[in-house]
């Protein structure tokens, strides 16, 4: 296993080698993702794909939400020993939009045209409404300011962002002190859409946060605050 490891050039790939993963059957190019050793170490062992996300900072199971898994069939390193192509068994799909590729935006004349006209699977279902609100959100930083709410709070930059989370924090804190019911999940629901837009503005995972919710579990409330304190 380190024998293999070894023979990758990870210093000048700065740690992650890009991969590209193909459907063993059709030949079907599906997505491309990086891998640092541990995670290539993991899929050779498993028989699975795994992969490092730059957003989320860790290693992921391909399909270790959606159980849209990749059974590893052959794995192949390039001449120059810097890039994996890793031929697989897709089970389900391989784009967390529901596409079974990634690569569906056929780009043709100075057009950018979706050709997965229809999601072969509801992925909002499988990843919850948080992840699925990031990626459309994500995707909203390419579109027409004028037609999109979200991509005009983008054009309009940080500043009216940030006003906006505000602004929606304290209407959640009105109709928390008013003990108006429908009002708190109206508002509550606002800040979340804003605070995601601030996070996807800033290129921050929500899965991020969510790490760090699970690193305070089991800290008081002091404890976690002396702890940023003498950061």
């Amino acid at each position: 296993m380190q024998a293999i490891l070894k023979q990758i050039a990870w210093e000048k790939l700065n740690g992650l080698i890009p991969v590209i993963a193909q459907d063993y059957k059709t030949q079907e190019v599906l997505m491309l993702a990086f891998m640092n050793k541990e995670a290539l170490e993991l899929s050779l062992q498993s028989g699975f794909a795994h992969y490092f996300s730059r957003s989320k900072q860790r290693i992921w199971k391909k399909g270790e939400q959606s159980g849209h898994t990749q059974k590893i069939y052959e794995i192949l390193l390039d001449c120059d020993k810097d890039s994996l192509l890793v031929k697989v068994e897709q089970k389900g799909v391989a784009c967390h939009s529901g596409a079974k590729s990634c690569f569906f935006n056929l780009v043709s004349q100075g057009e950018i045209t979706n050709t997965a006209l229809e999601s072969q699977a509801d992925m909002s279902v499988i990843y919850g409404v948080v992840d699925s609100l990031y990626h459309i959100l994500q995707e909203r930083k390419g579109a027409d300011s004028k037609t999109s709410y979200t991509a005009s709070l983008y054009h309009k930059g940080e500043n009216t962002i940030a006003k906006k989370i505000v602004e929606e924090a304290a209407e959640l804190g009105f109709a928390i002190k008013d003990k108006d019911y429908k009002e708190i999940i109206y508002e509550a629901a606002d800040l979340l859409y804003h605070a995601l837009v601030g996070l996807s503005f800033s290129d921050i995972s929500p899965d991020l946060v969510k790490q760090e919710i699970v690193r305070r579990f089991g800290l008081s409330g002091i404890e976690e605050k002396n702890s940023r304190q003498e950061k």
